[in-house]
């Protein structure tokens, strides 16, 4: 099932992952509690849309370079700890589900993550039946220049449990450059829902390798949302996720974008694998330099339904760079209704001027639609991701970037 990705990731160059060096420690001597967090690093992490101060969360877990500076649940029914110290308060974590979803060789990203002499991140479980009805974050914080960052997260939802689970990863804003390589293995117990919004915020020569692996339980609904809108220099990513029981359903939302100087591949597998199986991707893109893939395949193993869409907005003229859009679908099972879409283009302007006529500047109009492309109703997000997101459709309306 995995055969055919693992070779694909094995071909992949990963450039030498020497060139920083890495710190250690599970828990920062320094900092006990979120109260002790200084005011500029929460700043950067509510950025990412992770809150330590004033917002209502049901757990916390916050890696500060490869220190965690809290790892805690609010809420019946969920657990929150340190992989590290879950792996050894139980034996079957690492039977059944560590590196069960991603492989530890699946390419050299993932060797250097399993080899770690003690991993970082996190683990997360909701027991059965239950309902978190308050976000869950956590967030992974580069403070330092030039270090590497290798986390592996184990998430796990138990039969008829619910759970939103926002991450957020980010560097202090005057870190340029670092490596930071995330292995995700999610599992979606029988009619268990997992809503998870990821939000990226890098400097711009760091290089990110994130990993991930989802397998989804029959009535089981995965939703990922993904965002990056201060992009790393380069960053490779092609999540898989498996629908193996009937009526799983996957659905991808994943907004970039590009600037000069980055390189960014994103793509995404789908395998349904059982009767009833649904699974949507849509892919949206803003380039303004750089380069930018954006790409998504559904594989048909069943009678199923999906359905991806990859769009991309060029504002890059006279700055080089493009962007290149490639969804796929493949069918092993003649009930298998797949279908597929690309389309890359300018602001119209019909568009702009018909805004223009209802009394809006220029300039105003464009980054309007901008913001109307990028925006999305992603919940429990706070006022500063919003914003944020705002403040980029601006800049890239205005010809930045």
């Amino acid at each position: 099932m995995k055969s055919s990705n693992m070779e694909r990731n094995k071909s992949e160059k990963i450039p030498d992952m020497d060139f920083c060096r890495t710190e250690y420690g599970m828990y920062a001597p320094e900092v006990t509690s979120m109260a002790q967090i200084k005011q500029s690093d929460a700043d950067s992490l509510a950025g990412v849309g992770v809150h330590v101060r004033g917002h209502e969360r049901s757990g916390t877990m916050i890696l500060r370079n490869t220190y965690t500076l809290c790892a805690q649940s609010e809420s019946k029914g969920l657990e929150l700890l340190p992989i590290a110290a879950a792996l050894k308060k139980y034996e079957w974590l690492g039977d059944k589900y560590y590196f069960k979803a991603v492989p530890a060789e699946l390419d050299e990203a993932t060797k250097r993550c399993a080899g770690q002499k003690e991993p970082h991140g996190y683990f997360i479980r909701v027991q059965k039946g239950a309902r978190v009805t308050l976000p869950c974050q956590a967030a992974f914080y580069m403070a330092s220049e030039n270090i590497t960052q290798m986390v592996h997260n184990v998430v796990i939802l138990e039969d008829d449990s619910e759970l939103q689970l926002i991450t957020g990863c980010v560097t202090q804003h005057d870190i340029k450059s670092g490596l930071h390589t995330a292995v995700e293995e999610q599992y979606i117990g029988k009619n268990a829902r997992l809503t998870s919004t990821m939000v990226h915020g890098w400097g711009s020569d760091v290089v990110v390798y994130p990993r991930a692996g989802t397998i989804v339980e029959a009535g089981g609904r995965y939703e990922s949302n993904y965002i990056s809108l201060r992009p790393a220099g380069q960053i490779i990513s092609n999540p898989q996720t498996w629908l193996n029981g009937k009526g799983a359903s996957a659905k991808y939302l994943t907004i970039i974008l590009g600037s000069p100087g980055s390189t960014i591949d994103i793509g995404g597998d789908v395998y349904l694998n059982a009767d009833g199986a649904t699974a949507e991707l849509a892919h949206r893109g803003v380039c303004t330099g750089g380069k930018m893939h954006q790409k998504g395949m559904l594989i048909g193993n069943a009678s199923c339904k999906a359905h991806v869409d990859c769009a991309g907005m060029l504002l890059n003229e006279g700055k080089g760079g493009f962007i290149e859009s490639i969804p796929g679908i493949k069918a092993h099972h003649p009930d298998a209704r797949l279908s597929h879409e690309a389309s890359i283009g300018k602001i119209a302007p019909e568009q702009v001027e018909y805004l223009q006529s209802r009394g809006m500047e220029e300039r105003e109009a464009i980054s309007m639609l901008i913001r109307g492309f990028l925006g999305s109703d992603i919940e429990g997000l706070g006022t500063e991701l919003d914003a944020r997101i705002a403040e980029i459709a601006e800049l890239a309306g205005h010809g930045e970037g």
